[in-house]
C-alpha cells in the first residue's frame, strides 16, 4: 500500500502536467488550428510530427463500429475524424481546458461523443470496454508508463488494438538541458529515461526501448509493429528547381500529400530525416 507522501511525490507530475496544459492550450489550439480543423471536418487524420496520413500507413485500420478510447484527447481533432469514420470514440484529457476545445470543435463540427477529464493513470471505465485503445503524441507522452500502461490494457478488449505514438527515445537522449530540439550528442542518460522534466514545463515520459517491450509483455500485450515515421525528404519539380516535398518517398499519393494542413515550421526536420524522432507502437491484447 503507497502511503500519503509516496502517493503525492507519484502524483506530482500528474499536477505539474495538468496545470501546464490549461496554460498552454489556447496557444497550442492556436498554432495547430489548420491541421487540427482539417482533421475533424474531413476525417483524413495524419499521425505524428510530421502528419504522415493515416491512409498511407494503416495504423488503427477499420474503425467503424468500433468502440474507441482517445487516451489524451486535446481538441478532439481524431475522436472527431473517428466518429466521422463510424466509429464509437470516447476522449479522456488532463487538461479541462483541452476539454473546453474539444466540445467547441464538437459543436461546430455537430459531431459529439463522450468527453472525460481523467488521468491515463487511473482511468476511469470498466475492463475489456473498448476494441481500440490510441494516442498521437497523446496521454503516453505524458503519464508515467508503469501506471498508464496497465490501465490500457486492463480496458481493452481481448483481441483489440492499443496504438500510440511518442518521441523515439533516440531523440529525448539528444535534447540538452533547458532545450527542446534534439542534437548530435547524447545528454541525458538513456537508462533513466521514465518522467522528463522539459523546457517548456511539462513533464514528458518515456523508456528505453527493452523496457518497453518488457512491459508491454508485462500487460499481455502482443507487439505487431514499430514504425518511425520521417518527414518527407525535399526534392526538385520540373519547374526551375523549386523545393517540394518528395510525395512517393513518403508513402502517400499525389492527392494526399497536396492535401495535407499546413504545419508549424519546426527546426529538427533536417534531423529527423536522418535519425528516428517518433516512434509508433501497434500492439495487440491477444483472445483467450
Amino acid at each position: 500500500m503507497i502511503d500519503g507522501d509516496a502517493r503525492a511525490r507519484t502524483d506530482a507530475h500528474v499536477r505539474t502536467n495538468r496545470a501546464r496544459w490549461n496554460e498552454i492550450s489556447d496557444d497550442y489550439q492556436r498554432v495547430n488550428a489548420p491541421q487540427i480543423r482539417r482533421q475533424a471536418f474531413t476525417g483524413d487524420i495524419s499521425w505524428g510530427l510530421w502528419a504522415i496520413p493515416e491512409s498511407s500507413l494503416d495504423v488503427l485500420g477499420e474503425v467503424a463500429g468500433r468502440d474507441v478510447l482517445e487516451m489524451g484527447c486535446g481538441g478532439g481533432q481524431w475522436s472527431t475524424a473517428l466518429v466521422r469514420r463510424g466509429a464509437r470514440a470516447v476522449g479522456l484529457d488532463l487538461s479541462e481546458r483541452q476539454l473546453l476545445h474539444s466540445r467547441t470543435l464538437a459543436a461546430d463540427t455537430g459531431l459529439t461523443f463522450p468527453l472525460v477529464q481523467a488521468s491515463a493513470e487511473s482511468v476511469p471505465f470498466a475492463d475489456e470496454s473498448f476494441d481500440i485503445v490510441f494516442a498521437d503524441h497523446g496521454a503516453f507522452c505524458f503519464a508515467d508508463p508503469a501506471r498508464a500502461m496497465p490501465e490500457a490494457a486492463r480496458v481493452l478488449r481481448p483481441g483489440g488494438l492499443l496504438a500510440f505514438s511518442h518521441l523515439s527515445p533516440i531523440y529525448e537522449i539528444t535534447v540538452r538541458p533547458g532545450r527542446d530540439t534534439p542534437g548530435t550528442r547524447l545528454t541525458r542518460d538513456y537508462f533513466a529515461l521514465r518522467l522528463l522534466p522539459e523546457a517548456d514545463g511539462l513533464v514528458s515520459a518515456n523508456l528505453p526501448y527493452g523496457a518497453w517491450i518488457r512491459l508491454f509483455r508485462d500487460c499481455g500485450l502482443v507487439i505487431e509493429d514499430l514504425l518511425e515515421p520521417r518527414p518527407q525528404a525535399p526534392a526538385l519539380d520540373d519547374r526551375g528547381g523549386q523545393q517540394v516535398y518528395d510525395v512517393e518517398a513518403a508513402g502517400g499519393s499525389t492527392r494526399e500529400r497536396a492535401e495535407q494542413p499546413e504545419q508549424p515550421e519546426r527546426g529538427d526536420e533536417a534531423w529527423a530525416r536522418r535519425w528516428p524522432s517518433e516512434c509508433i507502437w501497434r500492439l495487440r491484447k491477444p483472445t483467450r
